[in-house]
Parts: C-alpha cells; structure tokens; sequence
C-alpha cells in the first residue's frame, strides 16, 4: 500500500482529501504546515507528498526546497490557489512534479497521483538491459555496443516503458497518461510522432524492435537471440 502525506492548513480540505485517497486504498498521513510535515517524515514512511503553497510556520515552496535539499525525491504534488505562470515555475524550480489549481477535482488529484508514482516506481529501477542495449534513467541515456545517445525526456520514458515489460500491448491512452500525465494539451497523436522518432533512431538495433498492434497500440519486442 503507497503512503501519501497530505501538507495543508484548510482543516475540511484536509479531511476531504484524506478521505478521498483512503477511499482509493491508500494509507494517509495528515499534516497542516511544512514544519508537521517534516516530523511527520521523520517518523513515517512516504512514497509521495501532497502539499498546499500557503501555510503558516513553512509554506509549500519551502517544504519542497528542503526535501531537494536533503536529497529527498520523493514525488510531490503542489496545490494551490495562486495560477500565475510566475508561481507554477517557483514551484518547479523548487522541485514540486506537478501543480494543480484550487478549486481541485478529487477525481483528477488521483488521476495525477497514480500518474506520479508509477513514475516513481520506473526511476526507482535506474537501470535496463537488453543484451548489448542499457537504458540509464538517471542520464535518459541509451548506450549499444559502447554508443551512447541521450534522449530528450518524454522519448526516453517512452521507451523505458515499453522495454520494462516486453511483449506487453500498451494502448496509446495508456502511454499518454503514463508519460504525458494529465496534460489537456495532448492528444494520443504525441505517442505515434514519439514512437516514429525512437523507430526512426533505434531501427537498426539488434536487441529490440518497436510493433504495432493493430487496433489496439504498441509493444516493445526483443529479438530471437535475446529470447533465447
């Protein structure tokens, strides 16, 4: 069971969000300013935080420049009532990993909380190989027969995704929710241009290939040496 801390001071806010996770089968941990958060973390284990900007005593911004700080990466989610460009890029830039605006739907605060700790959950493995072919999470690098080449982001999460579980048919919404996360200005057509580049870069790769499935989306494929 995934462990969600919840940082914010409007007490029936708190409770409906707390509700709301618990309901979704998470464990829930409650906090009501920075400061409560982080002896909250001395003591629990957190596999991601959900925290307003405006609170008394440590506010949201410095609740995530001291978890960066301290080397924690948890993910974390910001909400907040302040939807100014120049306050979304203070909360990235103090290492939140989404952002949303109040009034919040409960419904699309799981949608982007499942969406972060699948994340999570693929950079905590760092590392993939396939015969000669290794991903490395941390440098979005794919190294084959001594080459390496960095991807940009969304290629690399893309492709780490489907060589995680090889043989497995992802639908394109899948793919969308997993790479692109609850992002409006998106469509499934940013998948098939990303599939396009990575087959257009990796098509002469002897470990992997990159199927189509008709009517239903893509699967990563190694090749019969590797399988056998």
């Amino acid at each position: 069971m995934f462990s969600i801390l919840v940082v914010e001071d409007d007490g029936a806010l708190n409770r409906m969000i707390c509700a709301k996770l618990t309901q979704a089968k998470y464990k829930v941990i409650s906090a009501f300013d920075g400061k409560e958060a982080l002896e909250a973390l001395e003591h629990w284990h957190v596999d991601l935080v959900i925290s307003d900007i405006m609170m008394p005593c440590m506010d949201g911004y410095e609740l995530a420049t001291a978890l960066r700080s301290a080397r924690i990466d948890m993910p974390m989610l910001m909400i907040t009532a302040k939807n100014r460009m120049e306050d979304m890029e203070r909360a990235f830039r103090a290492g939140t990993d989404d952002y949303m605006v109040k009034p919040i739907h409960l419904r699309e605060l799981l949608l982007r909380v499942e969406a972060l700790l699948r994340r999570s959950q693929l950079v905590n493995q760092k590392r993939l190989r396939m015969r000669d072919t290794v991903l490395d999470y941390e440098k979005l690098s794919v190294e084959t027969g001594g080459r390496e080449e960095c991807l940009p982001p969304k290629e690399f999460y893309l492709l780490f995704k489907l060589l995680n579980r090889p043989g497995k048919v992802f639908t394109r919404q899948e793919l969308l929710d997993e790479i692109w996360g609850v992002d409006k200005d998106t469509d499934s057509r940013n998948v098939d241009a990303h599939i396009k580049k990575l087959r257009q870069k990796f098509s002469g790769n002897p470990d992997f290939s990159i199927e189509t499935v008709r009517g239903l989306g893509y699967r990563a494929v190694f090749s019969k040496e590797e399988d056998s």
